[in-house]
C-alpha cells in the first residue's frame, strides 16, 4: 500500500468514528432511571400507557379488528403475539429506545416509546 492509501483509509477510519462514537455514548438508552413508558393507540386514540419496567407484564389489545399481546420487561416493549394475517408487526422485534415504534396496520395499533416526563424537546418552528 502506498502512504496516500494509508491516509485515505485513516480519514475515512475516523470520520466513521466520529459518528459512531457520539451514538455509543449517548443518554438516550432505555434502563433504571430513565423514566421510559410506551404509549398503546389504537386507531389514533390512547388504549394504555405502560411504564417499562424490568418486571415481566403482559398487556392484551383486543379490538373488532382483532387482537395483539404485547410483552413488557427488561425495560423494554415487543409485540409478543397478533392474529393479523401477515404477522409483520412480530418482526419489529424488542424495542427500548424513545421513538421506536411497534405498527399492526391491520389491526391499527401503533406502540411508541416515549420519556415519561414529557421532556421532548421542539425539534424546529414553522411559520
Amino acid at each position: 500500500m502506498k502512504r496516500a492509501d494509508i491516509l485515505l483509509v485513516s480519514i475515512v477510519l475516523i470520520a466513521a468514528l466520529a459518528f459512531l462514537v457520539p451514538r455509543w455514548l449517548s443518554d438516550d438508552k432505555g434502563g433504571p432511571g430513565k423514566n421510559l413508558v410506551a404509549n398503546i393507540t389504537v386507531d389514533g386514540k390512547l388504549f394504555k400507557t405502560v411504564e417499562l419496567t424490568e418486571e415481566e407484564q403482559t398487556i392484551d389489545v383486543r379490538t373488532d379488528h382483532g387482537y395483539n399481546i404485547l410483552k413488557v420487561h427488561d425495560y423494554g416493549i415487543e409485540m409478543y403475539d397478533a392474529d393479523c394475517p401477515d404477522k409483520v408487526c412480530l418482526g419489529f422485534g424488542f424495542i427500548t429506545l424513545p421513538k421506536q415504534t411497534i405498527v399492526c396496520l391491520p389491526h391499527r395499533v401503533l406502540v411508541e416509546i416515549a420519556s415519561a416526563s414529557g421532556g421532548d424537546d421542539v425539534d424546529a418552528y414553522v411559520q
